[in-house]
Order: structure tokens, then sequence, then C-alpha cells
């Protein structure tokens, strides 16, 4: 477990060296603003540097949660994901991580806007809206891939183990994909099965019975 954790501290560490030094970079400057500029400049002026500054400020401090987020994901390719016979992981890595940095930077947007006297409550529910209407639409797809997790943390099987499928052919397990998977069949048929179908029925592993390792 202490393995682990500097694993994970050594990834964050390497992550946040750019985005420390620029936050140093701004700390300084902006020191140096409120000593040296301010008191020269008229309240309205003033007024509008705080609004960049402030906008600054989220900007940088999206880049370091988003650069945490990249070391911790970088962390599990390395030392989980590349250990794996699943290819399912490997998958959802990339769109992990792209959906984190969408994430971040639609937070930041949001605490942005209002600095330059936008209202973002009527934004907010349009995303809401439209994020349930995306889920709506493709909850098979959802639930696909997340049956395709339960697959690989359960593992009731892995690739080339030899299975009988919930509509009763006996296969060899080819790949674990993010919304289906692949068998061979003992015609050399290749079958692919939803991930939803496979953890909602009752999977027949003859590899376990043979003394090999789920």
């Amino acid at each position: 477990m202490e393995k682990v954790t500097k694993r994970i501290s050594f990834e964050i560490v390497k992550k946040l060296i750019l985005p420390v030094l620029i936050s140093f970079l701004f700390l300084a400057a902006y020191i140096l603003y409120k000593i040296k500029i301010v008191p020269t400049i008229p309240l309205e002026l003033q007024r509008n540097l705080t609004k960049y500054i402030g906008t600054l400020f989220v900007i940088i401090l999206s880049f370091i949660v988003q650069r945490i987020g990249g070391g911790i994901v970088l962390w599990y390719r390395k030392n989980i994901a590349d250990k794996t016979t699943s290819h399912l992981d490997d998958e959802i890595i990339p769109l992990l991580r792209r959906l984190l940095q969408v994430v971040v930077w639609i937070i930041a947007l949001l605490i942005i806007l209002p600095f330059y006297g936008v209202n973002i409550n009527a934004l907010i529910a349009a995303l809401g809206v439209g994020s349930l209407a995306i889920a709506l639409a493709a909850q098979d797809t959802i639930a696909n891939v997340i049956a395709g997790f339960l697959i690989m943390i359960d593992r009731p099987f892995i690739i080339g183990d030899k299975i009988k499928i919930p509509s009763g052919e006996l296969v060899e397990v080819l790949d674990i994909g993010i919304r289906r998977s692949k068998f061979l069949a003992e015609d050399k048929a290749i079958i692919i099965v939803p991930n939803l179908d496979l953890s909602k029925s009752k999977i027949v592993n003859y590899t376990y019975g043979e003394g090999g390792k789920g």
C-alpha cells in the first residue's frame, strides 16, 4: 500500500511542477500589483483588473486540477491497466481523461462568467436538461459501459477463458470491450454480446473448473 501511495504521489508531483511554478509567478505578480499598482490607478480600472486577475486565477486552478487528475490516470495506466489482460481499461482511460478535462473546464467557465455579469442560472438549467436528454437517449450505452466496468472488477471471465454465454454457446473469450465483448465459437464464428446481457445472466466458466485463473 505504501509503494502504491508513493507511486501515485510521484506521478502527481511530476504533473504539478509546471502549474506550481506558474502559480508562484502569478502570486508574485499579484503581490507586486497590490503594492505598487493599485494605489496609483482609478477605482474603475481596479475593478476591471480584478475581473481579469480572478479569471486568470480560476484558469490556473483548473490547470492544476487537470494535471492532478492526469497524474492519477497516468499512474493507473502504467501500474494497473498495462498489467491486465482485458482491453476494457485501456479503452476507458483515454475516455475518462477527456471527460475529466471537459468537466474541469466547464466548471471553470461557470465560475468565470459571473465575473463579467453573465447570469449562469439559465445556462446551468440548460446544461442540466441537456445532460438528462443525453442520458435518456444513451441509457443503453451507459448501462453497457457500466456493465463492462463491473465485469472488469468482478472478473467472472478473462481473455482466453472457455465459457458458456447466455445464449448457450461454448466460446473462448477474445476481448472485453467498452460496450460489447467478443467471443470465438466452436465453429470459428465471432460472437459479439452486449456487456449488459453478460452481467445480467448466468455465465458458466470452464476454465475456473480446470484450475485456470479468473
